[in-house]
């Protein structure tokens, strides 16, 4: 099982894919999330220039955030920066869409998209939006055409599964559930925690940030996905959802995804202060190494293929080396 990274993309992503490159993570992955991050495609193409080995990509495009030739020209850019070590997600938009108060997008809709994206990669005319259009970059302006990149789909659904079935695997958050073990060829699993040292208390600072934020994510995927009252049968839920319900209906979703993956947010510190991190092991891979390693294993029994960490907190050194030494052994 292949050992892989992510990140919240920041101005020092860069840095942080350098270093997970430096201990071995086999790829890198950076979340698309405009009104949390700075541009996706300019991450990695920084990262691109100060990397060698490592696999990089965004994971994962959210179609309505850009036209397909914006992106089919983004990635003609990196895969000329990167020669063979990009692939590429996509997703009908968590954070992408839901922290700017919008729905997730049809999957008819992702299909005519990535139809049309990969049609411009290969350097097809294609139809987009009742006009004809073609990738016209010439020599020094990116890779040419025909431009082959790994598709990976973010999908759990009987529908999203479908359309993965097409291409290369799936790019899976917090759960395997619903995909058959064997049925991909390439399943990546993005998870968050924290590898304990001896000794360590799950309701310490050092574990409040590093695994806090992506425990959190519990709160925001159940007010999201499941609605309101789904939060009040969560340990903590009372205290984060009557945060959330102090902001005007129309700007809840800001309140919901501020610092989302990145830090707690004070619907998230309302929690903390109830469940003083007892969740984690449950809803993120937070343990001792062998603890963490044990689930780990457990996953590529469900078929996942590649292990994918987000690290969070003020040392993502730390973080990273720990996990990666965790399931390396």
């Amino acid at each position: 099982m292949k050992i892989s990274c992510a990140f919240p993309t920041t101005m020092s992503s860069h840095e942080d894919i350098r270093i997970a490159e430096e201990i071995g993570y086999h790829w890198a992955w950076l979340y698309d999330t405009p009104q949390n991050s700075p541009d996706v495609w300019v991450s990695l193409a920084l990262a691109a220039e100060r990397t060698k080995r490592i696999g990089l990509g965004p994971g994962v495009l959210v179609p309505t955030l850009r036209h397909p030739m914006t992106n089919a020209a983004a990635t003609a850019t990196l895969v000329e920066l990167a020669p063979g070590r990009v692939a590429v997600s996509f997703g009908t938009g968590f954070t992408g869409r839901r922290a700017m108060g919008y729905r997730a997008i049809p999957w008819s809709f992702m299909t005519a998209y990535i139809d049309a994206y990969c049609g411009l990669l290969r350097g097809d005319i294609v139809e987009w939006e009742g006009a004809r259009m073609q990738m016209l970059q010439p020599d020094g302006s990116g890779a040419p055409r025909p431009v082959d990149v790994p598709i990976l789909i973010g999908a759990l659904g009987p529908k999203g599964r479908a359309i993965a079935e097409k291409f290369d695997g799936v790019f899976a958050a917090t759960t395997v559930e619903g995909i058959e073990p064997g049925a991909f060829d390439w399943v990546a699993f993005l998870y968050w925690g924290t590898v304990l040292d001896q000794g360590e208390s799950l309701d310490g600072e050092r574990v409040r940030l590093a695994g806090g934020p992506g425990g959190a994510i519990a709160y925001h995927a159940t007010y999201e996905l499941a609605g309101a009252d789904a939060v009040l049968t969560l340990p903590g839920g009372k205290e984060w959802l009557a945060t959330v319900m102090s902001v005007p209906e129309n700007e809840r979703h800001l309140s919901v995804h501020v610092g989302h993956c990145i830090h707690l947010n004070k619907a998230d510190e309302a929690a903390w202060a109830v469940t003083g991190g007892s969740l984690l092991p449950t809803t993120t891979l937070t343990g001792t190494a062998a603890e963490v390693r044990a689930r780990a294993e457990q996953l590529a029994e469900q078929g996942v293929t590649e292990m994918v960490y987000q690290p969070a907190g003020p040392n993502p050194r730390r973080e990273l080396e720990t996990m990666y030494n965790a399931l390396s052994k």
